[in-house]
């Protein structure tokens, strides 16, 4: 099952997106965390110090060994370098699992106090004013449209803050977007902006209230996004002391901040995949990069009938 936290920049989506990786792995589900937001901290949330987060490999520095290896045998693809971010798989294309070797887990994958992670990587001076964070992320998007995951297993993806990652298709790759919601103005506008872009999609929202101190917010959350509230956390000890680098066991948060986490995965676990309906939007985004700037030629990558399966 795959899940991305999104949110308002500051609402706490990369706090959760850490507490729910921890608590899978507390839990002994096989996982993998992806830290695909431009202010890369998932590791540094999950337990990482700051000069083993400077250590970690990015997955956009490895750009050409993964689409080396996901190209596989498939004879649409004349060439890895012909491979975009949303390139999607096909008949002979290598298809990833959660957890096995490969040599892109073996380059760009490192345990953090249990979890596993990929970082998509942060800008680099060579980047700034001649790119765009989505040629970083697009190594993600490649990685999940040929990753296969079964029930049981998860895929935790801290996105980029705000609307933003509706600018490629990777938005299309959950089974359920929790969406982190302070009770704010601010993080409301977020949700509803959200709510808008997915609702053509068919891309399934959940709102997670964050930072609820008292009734007046829970009040206000419900008011504003409805039965769209799946739980909410409220302010916490735990975290806090994470913020100041003292990252406690999971199993030390507080027991209503626990209990959310775990209605999160009820509702990520009830949710199944049409896998076909999975690999037509694939490659609905690929043609629309392909007519908007890659050459309608890589449309020649898609394979008619082919669809991923966990078989």
């Amino acid at each position: 099952m795959k899940i991305a936290f999104v949110g308002k920049g500051g609402s706490g989506k990369t706090t959760l997106s850490a507490l729910f990786t921890r608590r899978l792995v507390a839990g002994r589900a096989p996982v993998l965390a992806i830290d695909a937001d431009i202010n890369q901290h998932l590791a540094a949330a999950l337990g990482a110090t700051d000069e083993q987060a400077l250590m970690l490999p990015t997955l956009s520095a490895h750009l050409p060994l993964i689409k080396d290896w996901l190209r596989g045998s498939n004879p649409r693809i004349p060439s890895a370098d012909q491979m975009i971010k949303t390139t999607p798989p096909g008949a002979g294309s290598r298809l990833l699992k959660v957890v096995e070797d490969n040599p892109i887990y073996a380059a760009c994958v490192r345990e953090i106090d249990g979890a596993r992670l990929a970082l998509t990587g942060p800008f680099t001076d060579d980047d700034l004013g001649v790119a765009c964070y989505h040629s970083k992320v697009g190594a993600a998007e490649l990685l999940l449209n040929h990753l296969v995951d079964g029930p049981g297993e998860y895929v935790v993806v801290d996105m980029t803050a705000g609307a933003d990652s509706f600018a490629s298709g990777l938005f299309t790759r959950f089974d359920l977007t929790a969406l982190v919601c302070e009770p704010t103005l601010r993080s409301i506008g977020v949700y509803r902006q959200y709510l808008g872009y997915a609702k053509d999609f068919g891309i399934r929202v959940a709102v997670i209230g964050n930072k609820v101190c008292d009734q007046d917010d829970l009040d206000f959350l419900r008011a504003e996004v409805g039965d769209n509230l799946l739980c909410w956390l409220g302010r916490s000890g735990h975290v806090r002391s994470a913020e100041r680098g003292r990252v406690l066991p999971i199993t030390d948060l507080e027991p209503d901040n626990l209990a959310a986490l775990d209605t999160i995965r009820a509702e990520l676990d009830g949710t199944v995949r049409d896998w076909a309906a999975y690999q037509r939007q694939a490659v609905e985004f690929h043609l629309r990069n392909a007519r908007a700037w890659a050459g309608e030629d890589l449309a020649a990558q898609v394979d008619p009938g082919f669809v991923p399966s966990t078989g």
